[in-house]
Order: structure tokens, then C-alpha cells, then sequence
């Protein structure tokens, strides 16, 4: 290979710690090539080196592998000709936070995003080992909730209520090992709530995936769910035979001050005959990186994310905006409006947005 070649070719990493791209020699060269010119959009990156990057997604077949893989092919598009990108399968949660902060991967999805914010300072799910480095490249948005429902037969329309029966519930919901957030948020809700399932009687059905909890709802094995994902068509199926609690202020509150978790609310409607309560903010897909990732590389990946949006949203077209899984149309100012700082890279395409509007 020749020295042109090599320095155009960044060899591959002996280790997933050694994926970082090499650091640009001077500051300068960590622009794309643009002119100071106010534009009617953003000026598009142009990075002539060649990268190998590696994102991680999630399981495999969901959206944030989707998103990964657009990224992918718009960011490669305007690399070096030699550009690879790989995508890992991952769980999307605190391990694709981990997986960024530790340097694995250079790039993540993970939802909901306003759970990230933890791990800056290491609370929660992240205490024992903090990320104050890692840094957001934006956000895809997934209009989203955490909700507890439970079977009309129990008679049961608040956490009053529920505490006062203690029925024995078999409880649906994902599995509370430290990564998964749903089994995180959800078994915090019970505890911040007052409800023992267990103490009373009651038992866990613990799945990984939405999917499994909601056909154990469908078939009768539980009589309670606590899950997210609520645009999905399952919750129209079981929703009309179920009462969705609304979470109490005092525990909404405890747990935005103690772990940043945000609430929000479910219109009346929203599920078959239910009224408007108040629930966990389970919102949006944080795209992640740490903050030395190089500067021109985030500006491209932001302004892949703003500027060719129309390649995502037409996936999911065919999907009423409040039922998709990806709440479309995309807005580059909101997606630019992160929980945690934005990458220096990333905030300069969010800023010159602001210059040409």
C-alpha cells in the first residue's frame, strides 16, 4: 500500500476500544470543507479521508437498527471511498450508553433519551461507573409512555385503590436486570408507588421484548401490564378491557429529581375508552457519541439526521404520525434539543439552522 493509500485507508482497530477514528492534527482539519456563506440550508460535509465507524443499534430488526443503517448510507456517501460502517446488534438501553462511554462503539442509538441523563453523573442504572464525556449527536422522535394497565375485572382505577385490594396480580412487563429500562422504570414505578406483586400474592412476567408481554396480556396469562411502545396496535386490542393508572404526583416528581426522568401525558382516547392520565415520559431515540469523537464527523452525522430526514420519514408514511413508531414529519430544530450537551460538531449544524430561518 502506498503512503497515499494508507493515510486514505485508516486501518482496521485490533480491539473495539482502538475503533475511534484517528484525531485530526489540527483543529481546522476537523471541518468539513465549507464556506462561511449563509445558505437556505446548512452546508453539507464533505470528509475526504476514509472512516471506519462502528453504531449500535438494537436487537436487530427495529428502529433504531433502521436509523443505524440510515446513517450508514448517507454518512458513507460523503467519506473516503474506503468508508466502512458496522452496526452492532445491541438491547438499546443503558448498555448502548456504556457501550459509547467505555469507547466500544463510536456511535449509539438508545431510548428512551431522556434516561441518558443519568449517566452523566452516574445515578441509577449507572451508579458506580459515570459517562461525563458522552455528548449527543440528536434526537429521532418516537412519541412515547410507560403505562400501567390492569384487567377491568379487578375493579381497580388508581394506585388508591390498588394498594387498598393488594389483588394478587401476574404482572407483564420486561426484565429488571439494570439494562433493561422498561424492567428498570417499571419496577421503580412499583416501589415509588406502594404496590408489593409479589408480597401480595402476585408474580412477574418478564420478557425482553414489548411483544411477549403483550401476547401475555392478548391470551389471559396476566391480568396487569406495565410497558411502553403504546403506539403499537396491541394496546387497541387489550386497551378497551383494561384501566390505565395515572402515577401519582409525589412519584413522578421523586423520580424526575432523583434520575431525570421526565412525565407526560395520554389523551383521552388514546386507548379504547380511557380518559387523560398522567404517566413516565418514555420519549424518543437519543443518537449518541462521546465527545472525542472528531468534529467534522459530527457535523455530518447531525446534518444527515436533519437534511435527508424525507429517507426516513417516508418508511413510516403509511402509518398515522400518532400511531408510528417514528413521529413524523422530523423537525432539525427539535431534533437538536438533547438531554444531554450536543458534540461541538453536532451543535454547529443545530446553530447554523437557526441562522438560515
Amino acid at each position: 500500500m502506498t503512503d497515499a493509500a494508507a493515510s486514505a485507508h485508516p486501518p482496521e482497530p485490533e480491539t473495539a476500544a482502538d475503533a475511534r477514528p484517528p484525531e485530526p492534527k489540527a483543529a481546522a482539519d476537523a471541518r468539513p470543507t465549507t464556506t462561511t456563506a449563509v445558505s437556505a440550508h446548512p452546508p453539507e460535509p464533505k470528509i475526504e479521508r476514509s472512516l471506519t465507524l462502528h453504531l449500535r443499534g438494537d436487537w436487530g430488526m427495529a428502529n433504531l437498527h433502521r436509523v443505524c443503517g440510515w446513517i450508514s448510507q448517507e454518512l458513507t456517501d460523503r467519506c473516503g471511498p474506503y468508508t466502512k460502517v458496522a452496526i452492532w446488534n445491541s438491547r438499546g438501553f443503558s448498555d448502548a450508553a456504556r457501550a459509547v462511554g467505555r469507547g466500544e462503539v463510536h456511535v449509539a442509538l438508545t431510548t428512551p433519551a431522556a434516561f441518558t441523563a443519568a449517566a452523566l453523573d452516574g445515578r441509577g442504572a449507572f451508579a458506580g461507573e459515570s459517562f461525563p464525556e458522552l455528548r449527543a449527536l440528536g434526537t429521532v422522535p418516537q412519541r412515547d409512555r410507560l403505562v400501567m394497565g390492569v384487567h377491568r375485572s379487578l375493579g381497580i382505577t388508581s394506585f388508591a385503590e390498588l394498594r387498598e385490594a393488594k389483588p394478587a396480580l401476574t404482572l407483564a412487563t420486561s426484565v429488571n436486570d439494570g439494562e433493561n429500562y422498561v424492567g428498570l422504570a417499571a419496577n421503580a414505578l412499583l416501589e415509588r408507588s406502594g404496590v408489593d406483586v409479589t408480597g401480595w400474592g402476585g408474580s412477574f412476567l418478564e420478557d425482553e421484548r414489548p411483544f411477549e408481554s403483550f401476547d401475555h396480556v392478548l391470551t389471559g396469562r396476566a391480568n396487569a401490564v406495565i410497558h411502553e411502545a403504546v403506539m403499537l396496535p396491541h394496546w387497541q386490542r387489550f386497551g378497551g378491557d383494561m384501566h390505565f393508572l395515572e402515577v401519582e404526583q409525589d412519584v413522578l416528581d421523586g423520580l424526575r429529581d432523583d434520575f431525570s426522568w421526565p412525565s407526560a401525558v395520554i389523551e383521552e382516547g388514546y386507548f379504547p375508552g380511557c380518559p387523560r392520565f398522567q404517566t413516565l415520559d418514555f420519549s424518543d431515540f437519543l443518537v449518541l457519541t462521546r465527545s472525542d469523537l472528531p468534529e467534522d464527523v459530527a457535523y455530518a452525522i447531525a446534518w444527515v439526521l436533519g437534511e435527508t430526514r424525507e429517507l426516513l420519514e417516508r418508511q413510516y408514511r403509511h402509518i398515522p404520525p400518532e400511531r408510528s413508531p417514528v413521529t413524523y414529519p422530523l423537525d432539525p430544530v427539535a431534533m437538536g434539543r438533547t438531554p444531554i450537551p450536543l458534540h461541538p460538531g453536532a451543535a454547529r449544524y443545530y446553530d447554523a439552522l437557526k441562522e438560515t430561518t
